[in-house]
């Protein structure tokens, strides 16, 4: 399984008192918005391993998918063109229009060169087929095209969070500055290989023996069964490196809809910039954060990690400025 160095490792391991005070319990920040500059985030992770298998396969050209401002698309766009790779991206929108302005993720897609073809809600639902047909059009032209998954999420890009794991437990090893171990790993799911890598390799690597996996969108029984059928995919590839986390995963914090904060939810995220410096975004580790701070009861230690999305966070200012400094 080939592998190409993506992201700038380690991630810092962060820690703020006051944090804790807002959270309500001990925390740690896993900075994997710091992975790279402009591809940072979670992605980056899996897209070593998913770049690594298209270059292996000989593509010239990499095919994913996601919303209007998917972190995902963005990231893999960006790191396809470092490689020399071509991207198609396969965005959602209410109607299957561009947006009229290119905003956050977007404009760092088209600065790469990304081609961009927008799709219905419908028509996403059907993306698996959709990415399919466009892969079957794209070789037919003579290209080779490589098809990533929503979010890089399947078996090879879990690995990327499996060796995530083996980081921490590399980092607490090498610093009396840390605590030994967590309780428990925390951290937004959107699409379910982050969950799946971290369940690999929390318990095996003596990192955190519970994961907890705080759902942006769907439900419980739907991540059940994604990271359930992720897991077996990375069986598949290379073996478990030692006993399974349990796994947790609550879906009472999605807000109102995908990429939507509630209003206790964006006064969360504004008091934790006003009063730490940490900058959440409102779609995945905004959310997720303010679940750990309302979960019942709470692991008294936590690694949280922080999966990035501040391009996506650059586009909804409007919704997340304060009144009185608008």
């Amino acid at each position: 399984m080939k592998k190409i160095a993506l992201a700038h490792l380690p991630t810092p391991l962060w820690h703020n008192p006051v944090l804790d005070e807002l959270v309500g319990c001990e925390v740690w920040i896993k900075r994997d918005d710091m992975t790279s500059g402009a591809a940072a985030g979670n992605k980056i992770r899996k897209l070593e391993y998913l770049l690594g298998d298209a270059v292996e396969r000989r593509a010239t050209t990499v095919l994913t998918c996601g919303g209007i401002q998917s972190n995902h698309a963005r990231a893999t766009a960006i790191a396809a063109r470092e490689l020399g790779l071509r991207s198609v991206l396969i965005l959602r929108t209410a109607d299957g229009k561009p947006p009229t302005t290119a905003t956050g993720n977007v404009l760092l897609e088209l600065m790469v060169g990304a081609e961009l073809r927008f799709v219905t809600v419908e028509q996403y639902g059907r993306r698996e087929s959709v990415m399919n047909e466009v892969a079957h059009a794209l070789d037919a032209r003579g290209e080779r095209a490589y098809v990533i998954p929503e979010g890089g999420s399947n078996g090879i890009g879990a690995q990327g969070y499996v060796d995530a794991m083996q980081e921490v437990r590399e980092q607490l090893d090498r610093s009396d500055g840390f605590p030994s171990s967590f309780d428990a790993v925390a951290f937004a799911c959107g699409s379910g290989g982050t969950a799946a890598g971290c369940v690999l390799g929390a318990r095996a690597f003596g990192v955190a023996p519970q994961v907890h996996a705080f759902a942006v969108c769907d439900d419980v029984a739907t991540f059940e069964a994604i990271i359930d059928r992720i897991i077996s995919q990375a069986l598949q590839i290379r073996p478990a490196p030692g006993a399974m986390a349990d796994r947790f995963v609550h879906d009472r914090w999605k807000g109102p809809a995908y990429g939507v904060p509630s209003e206790e939810q964006r006064q969360f995220i504004l008091e934790v910039g006003r009063r730490t410096g940490l900058i959440l975004d409102p779609v995945y580790s905004g959310k997720a954060l303010f679940g750990l701070s309302r979960l019942d009861p709470r692991p008294k230690r936590v690694l949280f990690i922080h999966t990035g999305g501040l391009p996506g966070l650059l586009a909804q200012a409007e919704a997340m400025v304060p009144p009185n400094r608008r």
